[in-house]
């Protein structure tokens, strides 16, 4: 399948986009990842629009957040692409999705940015779709830190420690980065609405790198903030890439040299270089993957053990897998 995606690129010209639904192109010197066809096994539990997706490194799953009428909001697979279970209960509208590894086990966090009864929310299940924590207060939109509410959170991330970062909020009253501790009590919040210095218009996605930082996508900003994860300090900002779109999802890849980031607007995968310490600098777009049209990718996750990317299209209401070819 590789070797025909070359003949056809040289055939047709790099600046031409494949337009058939399950192929994709790669710009730059060489290609970094190629699109995995054979994932999922069984594409038609695809029944929704694909908002989110989340690995399991550790455990080889990879849970899918969708929404619509009648369709199971979260949908669980194997890393090989087998359809295992689903479940509902208590998700109405999920945004984001994360899973959270420990030594005793493992567990899903979800955002829900649905406007019912149990909207507003970060939740927290096991890998089953057991209720096992809410933060906000179901079915309120509000800006209260006491108690803690929500408008629309887009976005979370978990260390390992417990301690959590929330995206607040896709749209809402509320643009905002807040952490809390791994007891669920605030340990710093920054943003406002705005376009000046640690100020947001829909932070839409965060993720946290492995040298103390914190990785915002500005979504109506058209750049990317980064925060110290300690202090909540303004580290800088990358303004510089996102001209066509703004970044829709921030993560690393394994290895941390590369951030990869979705831009739903022009179908398209940007993967930037990461400064390892120091001063972040100019963001540089090294490689890009374009998706073909109306694929709308929104969210992504990265398998922190393979190194597979997984893609959420809205668009195509699927989800993609992207192997490193390295």
């Amino acid at each position: 399948m590789a070797g025909t995606l070359l003949a056809l690129l040289v055939l047709l010209g790099s600046s031409q986009v494949l337009k058939a639904k399950n192929f994709s192109h790669w710009k730059g010197e060489q290609q970094m990842y190629k699109l995995d066809i054979g994932w999922p096994k069984a594409p038609e539990y695809f029944t929704g629009q694909t908002f989110c997706v989340a690995v399991d490194s550790l455990h080889g799953l990879v849970y899918v957040g969708q929404r619509g009428d009648n369709v199971p909001k979260v949908l669980v697979f194997s890393e090989e692409g087998y359809f295992l279970h689903s479940w509902n209960d208590t998700v109405e509208m999920p945004h984001g999705i994360f899973v959270w590894n420990t030594e005793t086990g493992s567990s899903v966090w979800l955002t829900d940015v649905g406007t019912g009864k149990y909207g507003h929310t970060v939740k927290q299940y096991s890998p089953l779709g057991k209720l096992l924590q809410v933060l906000g207060t179901p079915g309120n939109a509000g800006s209260s830190l006491i108690p803690l509410q929500f408008d629309q959170p887009a976005d979370i991330f978990v260390e390992a420690t417990g301690e959590i970062y929330v995206v607040d909020g896709d749209g809402g009253m509320n643009n905002r980065l807040l952490k809390l501790s791994d007891d669920y009590k605030e340990l710093w919040l920054t943003g406002t609405n705005g376009s000046g210095i640690g100020q947001f218009k829909i932070p839409h996605s965060v993720t946290v790198d492995a040298f103390g930082r914190v990785w915002v996508a500005d979504r109506g900003n058209k750049r990317i903030q980064v925060f110290d994860k300690v202090t909540g300090e303004w580290l800088g900002s990358w303004n510089g890439c996102f001209a066509d779109d703004g970044p829709y999802s921030v993560r690393f890849t394994a290895d941390y040299k590369y951030l990869i980031v979705a831009q739903l607007n022009i179908n398209r995968l940007a993967i930037l270089a990461a400064p390892p310490v120091g001063s972040i600098g100019d963001c540089a777009i090294v490689h890009s993957v374009q998706l073909a049209d109306e694929t709308k990718p929104h969210l992504v996750d990265v398998d922190m053990r393979s190194g597979a990317v997984y893609v959420a299209e809205i668009g195509a209401q699927q989800v993609q897998k992207y192997v490193p070819l390295s």
